[in-house]
């Protein structure tokens, strides 16, 4: 071809070229990822892709409590992905039939497809004491994988129009109460819409979230705007819901803070989310709504055993998978079970309260020693023999008999016990009406203690009353003492006046208080160092007696500490059991009575938290009693070294009692 031939031909390839680009249509701008529009038409026309699809736009964000370092403290597993169990050399295949049947090491996902109810996959360790075994294992296992999630579209046979998306959160370790290998968990969204295309197409959000909590479920509910969303759903980026997950129970929560459960459908324990967390978008991996293309691409799905050991001690039993729970076929029976809220700790995000904490550390110290039982019962029946059996030489070794009055009379740790109990059977109502003025003031400021917590009044309000509670038990103790010195000298019988009793505590109290403030601090300082601890205890048996001192021997301004030092040196061994007493009567039993109660009647928490301060007021009088009995003894055994000298004297002189004659 010439060159001008050439030319002629390049011409006319330019000019088609023009007239394609001019007639083609003009580019759509993209609103959402680059190819949304692909990806919408991709979904109207393939029903897995619009699962995907919408899985992805409301896929959750999941708050992970931090934990700074290798198995402290925090949640140590992220949702993974299950297909990592799967032709692992580390995972077993067992069968039903007795407790340790081997079938396959590292099975594969085909193979437990077939279904299998009542096989188990064993991962390597012991569920009854982990230890860090599962968390170093699992750190292995998932190296280099990102975190996965599970979705799922379910519907339900009679409730047309309705779809439920769902996420599944599977983590290799339930470090529980309850423990046991692995965990599943999930959330379900529910929309008004037939399928995931109409979802999409329509720009449709759920109608409620609901969140799964052990065995029960709590929801919320999401709405078209932000008037009908509930306040405590979370939203990220408007389509993303945000889930606090419960350290080591995985319980998916709406906030941070501390939830209390005495049921299987709130768990029976304490779920913590406070703390600093971790925030986790985790890859969203759509199990097909349709059985055959679910089975298909992800074979697992089939299984209906348990992921995890279960062995003779079925309470600690690794959980079945999603397809084996009611909410897999019957989602919104499932979601119509959930609870409107959750029993949660006012202010539990930042601390926590005494009933709160007891209840958390009675359930899980509970727990603690069932599953070490269950592990080795020859050892914990050893255990328990042994402190029975010592319980019974520490009673046995006090004498107990004694009688109320006279009071002051050398008494043992048990008759000051039982002399404290005698008097109060003997004059209840004299002691009920002297103990009602603290009572009333305690069970005030732990009320405003608690409306402080959850509401917006001031913090001081709640703790002027704390401070105004606590300063009125020492007030009626002096005044007890008051009571039982005129009950001693006048009988059991005699008419006793509690307001002068009680002005006469005031009055005395006011003048010796720099010796009770002293004997605070000191309290305060020892116990900071573990060289002066001994001399910390010291101080605090001396702060048993100081009240009588001061009130009886009215010893004023600094002159009771050192009174009250002096007489414990001749009772140390009497006093210090019942200090002990006293500070566990104090200290541990209204809150173990609260935190009793909640299981059997699970009152609003406000009320629950006033508990300890009724409980408070029934046992005050017999703490400040055994106070008066314990000085009563320590006055008797610290006359006796005296008493003795004086005996010896007059032995020795047996005239020494007459006077000298006159002029010798």
């Amino acid at each position: 071809m010439t060159r001008r031939g050439r030319q002629l031909l390049g011409c006319l390839l330019a000019a088609l070229l023009l007239a394609l680009l001019a007639s083609a249509p003009p580019a759509r701008a993209d609103d959402g990822d680059g190819d949304g529009v692909e990806d919408a038409a991709s979904a109207e026309s393939d029903p897995v892709a619009a699962e995907q699809a919408l899985a992805e736009k409301f896929a959750p964000v999941l708050m992970l409590v931090h934990q700074d370092h290798a198995c402290g403290p925090g949640e140590p597993y992220s949702p993974s992905a299950v297909e990592v169990l799967f032709d692992n050399p580390t995972v077993a295949l067992r069968g039903p039939w007795t407790q340790r049947d081997l079938v396959r090491v590292g099975p594969s996902a085909e193979e437990v497809s077939a279904g299998l109810p009542g096989y188990e996959l064993d991962l390597p360790g012991n569920p009854l004491a982990p230890g860090c075994d599962y968390e170093k294992w699992a750190e292995r296992q998932w190296r280099g994988t990102k975190p996965t999630i599970y979705a799922h579209l379910a519907t339900q046979k009679g409730v047309p129009d309705r779809i439920a998306l769902q996420y599944f959160f599977f983590y290799a370790f339930n470090d529980y109460n309850n423990k046991h290998e692995t965990d599943w968990e999930r959330i379900q969204l529910e929309f008004a819409a037939p399928d995931a295309a109409t979802a999409l197409a329509d720009g449709l959000v759920p109608e409620v979230a609901v969140y799964s909590q052990h065995y029960g479920a709590e929801r919320a509910t999401w709405g078209a705007d932000d008037d009908a969303r509930d306040d405590k759903l979370e939203l990220d980026d408007d389509t993303h819901p945000v889930v606090y997950v419960s350290a080591g129970s995985h319980a998916n929560q709406f906030s941070a803070g501390v939830f209390m459960g005495n049921t299987a459908a709130t768990g029976f324990g304490c779920d913590t989310t406070a703390g600093d967390h971790d925030a986790v978008r985790a890859e969203v991996r759509t199990i097909p709504s349709d059985p055959e293309l679910a089975r298909s691409a992800y074979p697992w799905i089939g299984y209906e055993g348990h992921y995890g050991e279960v062995g003779p001690k079925r309470f600690y039993a690794g959980p079945t998978g999603p397809n084996r729970k009611q909410a897999w076929t019957r989602p919104f029976t499932w979601s119509g079970k959930a609870r409107d809220s959750s029993i949660e700790v006012p202010g539990g995000g930042a601390s926590s309260t005494a009933v709160a904490e007891t209840y958390c550390d009675l359930v899980g110290g509970g727990s603690d020693l069932f599953r070490r039982y269950v592990d080795d019962p020859g050892r914990g029946l050893v255990v328990l023999v042994a402190a029975l059996l010592a319980a019974g030489w520490l009673v046995r070794r006090t004498s107990w008999a004694t009688t109320a009055l006279p009071l002051r009379v050398r008494r043992s740790s048990g008759q000051v016990v039982a002399a404290s109990l005698d008097v109060l059977r003997a004059r209840p109502g004299l002691f009920a009406l002297a103990m009602a003025p603290p009572a009333v003031l305690n069970v005030l400021a732990a009320v405003l203690q608690g409306v402080t917590v959850a509401s917006a009044v001031p913090g001081w309000v709640g703790g002027a009353a704390v401070l105004l509670g606590t300063t009125a038990l020492p007030v009626s103790a002096g005044a007890l003492a008051v009571v039982v010195r005129v009950l001693d000298e006048d009988g059991l019988d005699a008419p006793v006046a509690l307001r002068s009793a009680y002005a006469t505590s005031l009055r005395r109290l006011a003048a010796g208080l720099p010796a009770m403030l002293v004997t605070a601090l000191l309290v305060i300082g020892l116990t900071t160092s573990v060289v002066l601890a001994p001399l910390a205890l010291v101080v605090l048996t001396a702060g048993v007696l100081l009240v009588p001192v001061v009130v009886l021997e009215r010893r004023r301004g600094f002159a009771g500490l050192p009174r009250a030092v002096r007489l414990v040196r001749h009772s140390f061994g009497t006093l210090v059991p019942v200090l002990a007493l006293g500070l566990l009567l104090l200290t541990t039993v209204g809150a173990v009575v609260a935190a009793l109660l909640f299981v059997v009647v699970p009152v609003p928490f406000l009320v629950l938290n006033t508990v300890p301060s009724v409980v408070l007021g029934v046992v005050w009088p017999f703490v400040a009693l055994m106070c008066v009995y314990a000085y009563a003894t320590a006055l008797a055994r610290s006359a006796q070294p005296s008493q003795e000298r004086a005996a010896v004297t007059s032995a020795a002189t047996p005239d020494s009692s007459v006077a000298p004659a006159s002029g010798a």
